[in-house]
């Protein structure tokens, strides 16, 4: 059976039984928006004149050459990028939820929140069941932003395991939180999660509508839609990267989807197909589609369950010149920022020590990063960032003038400086800067003991710790501190002969 066959049929079934009223809104049955066109009014008047003027009108026949632009008539500033010039008509709607489901029924890839979250519509589950699905779509879909779904699953499986429900996370510390974390980047979002536990908890149940969910700490608009639609049922859309490609493709829309009013009448465009029945699930089918057929550089239109509707597949096929990844359109990205940092791999010798020799039983130091900024509230080896490019004298001397600003550690008083070597760079890329770092490992022997470490009250550092091998190797470490660890334990596999002295006077140390 057709799809129009479908809608047909789910018309007919529903009205007899009185429902008709209730699963369709009424904008959608009141009114049928004809497809937008393509010219303006300004443009079908010229044509006309032009016509009339001449003899020979033959542009028509060039319109295969070229391709066509959509071009709107201009409204006042107020009204500009109206959702009614994009409008899906009822019929259109009726037939894309029909075709979207089945689709998404037969095809949904197994993933292990939705086993979670998944329950039959004829189920009436009790409170705490619609927990575990509103946990269960708020961590994964938190996991989900900026990281693909085959890396997210063993995170999800780990993070449910210790934290099966929002009451288990909000007794964790940041710290677990963190290391649970580690490797998935963004971590203001693990903190988010951490916050709006307790919240949650605190409250004594777990938001259902949209507006409550907007309330948590790190909740919005996406996530209170997903959680909402798909755990509670509120008839309520849904916009990601993926909901924004199938939409921008359907409708053909050319305007930047970065830009607010265009964001704002793709919500509205989704709220107008999003299915009254099954509101999760549609959601769901929705950026299925996107993620796994309509893909940006290489979509499977010969398969798409709602190929019929894609205006971007219709213009593609009318017109050479025409791709239907031409939507949404390409947006240039802001330019990176560009940051340098000279870290330093402090490892801090215990008892006594052989000049020439290199203990393996030493400590490293870490030091936490402020509450707020980038990586926020995690673990690292000391750094100290750069005005940009340096020598390697200028990022010793920054090194030297930060241990002894933050823990009293001067390098020709307080200890000594058994081993020094620059290891090498790292560059790491996070999403709007390009961190050039420059790694160094300094082995020191404090003199007089351990006690001689201490953080200094009126240091920037609020917290340091010393760990050792083991316990640095199964900590939850961002990949950027990861990588350079991994850099100082390939250095010191490649040594073959003992670690020399290189240090002594502070400027026999310099290279």
């Amino acid at each position: 059976m057709s799809p129009a066959a479908n809608a047909n049929s789910y018309i007919q079934t529903n009205q007899t039984a009185g429902k008709i009223w209730h699963l369709f809104p009424s904008s959608l049955l009141l009114t049928h928006r004809s497809p937008p066109t393509v010219a303006s009014m300004e443009d079908a008047v010229a044509a006309k004149k032009k016509k009339r003027n001449t003899a020979a009108a033959t542009t028509s026949t060039a319109t295969t050459e070229k391709r066509p632009r959509r071009v709107r008539h201009r409204k006042p500033e107020s009204d500009v990028g109206d959702i009614e010039d994009f409008d899906f008509g009822r019929d259109e709607t009726l037939e894309i939820r029909v075709s979207l489901l089945d689709w998404y029924d037969r095809n949904k890839r197994d993933l292990p929140w939705r086993r979670i979250s998944s329950v039959d519509e004829n189920d009436d589950e009790d409170e705490a069941g619609s927990e575990s699905r509103a946990y269960a779509v708020w961590v994964s879909e938190v996991m989900l932003q900026q990281t693909r779904v085959q890396t997210v699953i063993d995170y999800f499986n780990r993070w449910v395991q210790r934290w099966p429900t929002v009451g288990h996370l909000a007794c964790a510390s940041i710290e677990e939180v963190n290391e649970m974390w580690a490797g998935l980047g963004y971590y203001r979002r693990a903190r988010y999660l951490l916050e709006g536990a307790k919240l949650i908890v605190q409250g004594g149940k777990f938001p259902e509508t949209v507006s409550d969910l907007l309330k948590v700490p790190g909740i919005g608009d996406y996530t209170a839609g997903a959680i909402a639609s798909i755990a509670f049922k509120e008839v309520t859309p849904i916009v990601d990267g993926n909901v924004v490609r199938v939409l921008a493709r359907l409708k053909a829309i050319s305007e930047n989807p970065k830009d607010s009013v265009t964001i704002k009448n793709l919500w509205k465009l989704a709220g107008q197909l999003v299915d009254p029945s099954r509101p999760g699930d549609f959601n769901q089918a929705l950026m299925e589609l996107g993620a796994t057929l309509c893909t940006p550089l290489s979509p499977s239109c010969s398969v798409c369950p709602v190929a019929a509707h894609c205006q971007a597949l219709s213009l593609s096929r009318q017109y050479t010149s025409s791709l239907v990844t031409d939507y949404p359109i390409k947006v240039v990205k802001s330019k990176q920022r560009h940051d340098f940092s000279a870290v330093s791999v402090v490892e801090i010798l215990e008892g006594e020590y052989t000049i020439g020799e290199h203990q393996s039983d030493g400590k490293f130091l870490l030091v936490k990063r402020p509450d707020e900024g980038l990586l926020a509230g995690l673990w690292e080896f000391p750094s100290v960032l750069l005005g940009g490019e340096a020598d390697l004298v200028t990022r010793r001397d920054s090194v030297d003038q930060f241990l002894k600003e933050s823990f009293n550690l001067d390098l020709r008083k307080s200890c000594t400086a058994v081993f020094r070597e620059d290891i090498g760079e790292y560059i790491h890329i996070f999403s709007h800067i390009r961190l050039k770092m420059y790694v160094e490992l300094l082995v020191l022997h404090l003199k007089g003991g351990m006690h001689v470490l201490h953080g200094k009250t009126d240091s920037k550092i609020k917290a340091w710790k010393l760990v050792d091998t083991k316990t640095l190797s199964s900590m939850g470490l961002t990949s950027g501190v990861r990588k350079v660890y991994s850099m100082i334990q390939k250095y010191k596999q490649n040594k073959s002969k003992p670690l020399p002295c290189k240090a002594g006077k502070k400027s026999s140390s310099r290279k």
